[in-house]
């Protein structure tokens, strides 16, 4: 067997590994994601392989960084099937096409700056009718621990990572030989998704490392800051920005606010969802409950337990200029996550200069993102073509995370009963997979950091 990682090897995003059996040249490619770090974004139009000899594409779950590029792998002639679980495949759907819907917009603004100064035109990776052709080809047929035979003779066994609603760690199997390929593995203790299993045994294990080299706060305490943030931006009479991911962190945020609310803590003030996609993700969540930690099944039986009266679910662009007219006390949430686009930089621009104001990062910023400059505290950014000066506090709290931390990504792979021939880092900044390699060599791992391309035998 012959496993080539062609995305997250010594770095964060564009998560993609094809396994195939040199004996009958079948295949089977784990995840399909974008680039999303600004040097390594040319790759997004590079396809190393050919996409028709692609039997499966195995989905892990629905973050763009995972499946961002699966339109274009069908435009480049894949004729497999998507196999994922069924949250993974209604996620995916809405990011997709809202990924697309991004792209179509981007592409029109610099193709009318390129034709007015007779330049180049620029590419686009693929739109929102791409997308929709994209959907016919997945396969929402994967149940957590249930193996499921393909056709090419490949078994796909899915286990609950407990990222984000439906990921999935994935064991592919053939002819006595296993590969196990993490996907994103959960942080324990979030409200919400249920806590990741564990593997078993496999002869080569491919594991992610976004945040292998620190730990997180504990949940409780990173709660605390986060609402001692609120109450303090509030005492200044200031507004609190949320970069949020539509997936999973803004329903958690979403989630802890209605606690604070019920326990009397939130003080009063206006709450706002300004992301439509978003608001769609909510409405998946609470279709799929039955993927949530027990104790929290029987509140959703009893309703939306994302919402509560200081909330307004914000629709149209209208509606979103004008909570730019509200001056204090709002706590706006909106995408993107790592500010890549998206409502949250017109929120930027009118809050960002402001010291009264605050900015809460609740995720993982990537190298050269929007984001990662104000977390590094730069003292001016450039948002939408203007310079503003970052004058509002800035808060990064790391505990919401959805990945899995060093304490938790070492329990994770300590609990494999035979250690595999090689465990394979991947999906990190290469100097925090060098430190997660060391300690992980220190208890009897064969520990390796593949390249971009570079293919494994096993």
């Amino acid at each position: 067997m012959i496993v080539k990682s062609l995305g997250a090897a010594k770095n964060v995003t564009g998560s993609c590994h094809l396994l195939t059996d040199e004996n009958d040249g079948s295949t089977v490619m784990v995840d399909f994601g974008l680039f999303q770090e600004r040097e390594f974004e040319e790759r997004n139009h590079t396809i190393d392989f050919d996409a028709k000899s692609i039997n499966y594409l195995i989905l892990t779950h629905a973050h763009i960084d995972h499946c961002g590029r699966i339109p274009f792998l069908i435009k480049n002639g894949f004729k497999g099937r998507i196999i994922c679980t069924k949250p993974t495949y209604q996620l995916a759907k809405v990011l997709l096409l809202d990924t697309g819907k991004i792209m179509s917009e981007n592409y029109k603004y610099e193709l009318k700056k390129a034709l007015r100064r007779n330049e180049e035109k620029p590419r686009l990776l693929y739109d929102e009718s791409d997308v929709l052709d994209s959907l016919d080809y997945f396969d929402p047929v994967l149940e957590y621990d249930k193996p499921y035979e393909l056709k090419n003779g490949f078994t796909v066994e899915a286990y609950d990572a407990g990222h984000i609603l439906g990921s999935c760690f994935v064991k592919i199997k053939k002819n006595g030989k296993s590969a196990i390929f993490s996907g994103d593995l959960g942080n324990k203790e979030k409200p919400i998704v249920r806590n990741f299993e564990y593997p078993d045994e496999a002869d080569i294990i491919y594991t992610e490392t976004t945040y292998g080299d620190r730990n997180h706060r504990s949940f409780k305490e990173s709660k605390e800051e986060f609402l001692a943030a609120i109450t303090e931006t509030f005492k200044n009479n200031g507004n609190v920005l949320i970069p949020s991911y539509a997936t999973e962190r803004a329903q958690d945020i979403l989630y802890m606010l209605r606690e604070f609310y019920e326990q009397g803590l939130l003080p009063k003030c206006k709450v706002f969802l300004d992301s439509p996609l978003a608001l769609n993700v909510t409405n998946i969540f609470i279709q799929n409950f039955s993927y949530f930690k027990e104790d929290n099944i029987p509140l959703f039986k009893k309703g939306d337990p994302f919402d509560f009266p200081y909330l307004s679910i914000v629709k149209d662009i209208e509606e979103s200029k004008n909570i730019n007219k509200v001056s204090e006390r709002a706590v706006i949430i909106a995408g993107s996550g790592m500010l890549h686009g998206g409502r949250i930089l017109h929120h930027l621009k009118h809050n960002i200069w402001k010291k009264e104001n605050a900015v809460i990062f609740v995720g993982y910023q990537a190298k050269g993102t929007l984001g990662r400059k104000i977390v590094e505290k730069e003292k001016k950014v450039r948002i939408l073509g203007e310079n503003f000066e970052v004058n509002a506090k800035i808060y990064t709290i790391n505990g919401f995370s959805s990945h899995a931390d060093k304490n938790e990504l070492t329990e994770w792979i300590s609990a494999v009963k035979i250690k595999p021939g090689k465990v394979c880092l991947v999906h990190g900044d290469e100097e925090v997979m060098n430190n997660y390699k060391a300690g992980l060599e220190k208890t009897g791992f064969a520990v390796y950091i593949p390249c971009y391309k570079e293919e494994i035998r096993f």
